[in-house]
């Protein structure tokens, strides 16, 4: 009789274990698949990355080289940054970051990617691809839709006093912006570099 009080526990804890390391076999193919392009998205943002360097200085101040030109902020001068997107005249999708300062001067990094579904170019069609993924996955962790953000027209919503530099992918703006927010979160200085 001993041996059954002994055992009863063993045999539970062994059908709990498999319980949770057994999933329905579709799930498991799906889960699979969205690793495996997770994986190559990683790839390609490592590779996107290889030109980046963003190194920490010691003048308390955020500076950023890129191919369009300088832009350096004191970091005490800087009263906001944010990072959003918005459509632009009905057929582009802009993902920008702005920095907002004390002094009379708007920074926008920005990002453009075309949203039309028809065109034949291939490159057009592989960016259409994936703004399409990031407007997918964008609305499943917001809750927005592409046709409720706010649009804006050339030049009618374009404002003086604008420091404007485009970046040509939304990899980079990403590590951009991370650069930013962290000098100015913790007040010591960064210096971002795109080559």
């Amino acid at each position: 009789m001993k041996p059954i009080p002994l055992l009863l526990p063993f045999l539970c804890s062994t059908l709990f274990v498999t319980a949770q390391t057994t999933s329905p076999r579709g799930g498991q193919q799906n889960s699979t698949t969205q690793q495996q392009e997770q994986n190559q998205q990683d790839e390609k943002d490592k590779e996107t990355l290889e030109g980046v360097n963003d190194d920490e200085n010691r003048k308390r101040r955020w500076e950023c080289s890129l191919p369009g030109g300088e832009y350096s902020v004191n970091l005490g001068a800087i009263t906001s940054v944010s990072k959003h997107s918005y459509v632009l005249d009905g057929t582009l999708l802009v993902t920008e970051a702005t920095v907002d300062t004390t002094g009379n001067a708007l920074a926008r990094f920005y990002y453009i990617e075309p949203i039309t579904k028809d065109t034949t170019f291939n490159a057009l069609a592989r960016i259409q691809k994936r703004a399409e993924q990031l407007r997918n996955r964008g609305q499943s962790r917001t809750g927005t839709k592409a046709d409720e953000m706010a649009q804006k027209s050339y030049p009618t919503t374009t404002h003086a006093r604008t420091i404007e530099f485009r970046i040509m992918n939304e990899v980079e703006l990403n590590a951009l912006y991370g650069s930013l927010y962290q000098a100015w979160t913790s007040g010591k200085g960064r210096t971002f570099r795109i080559q």
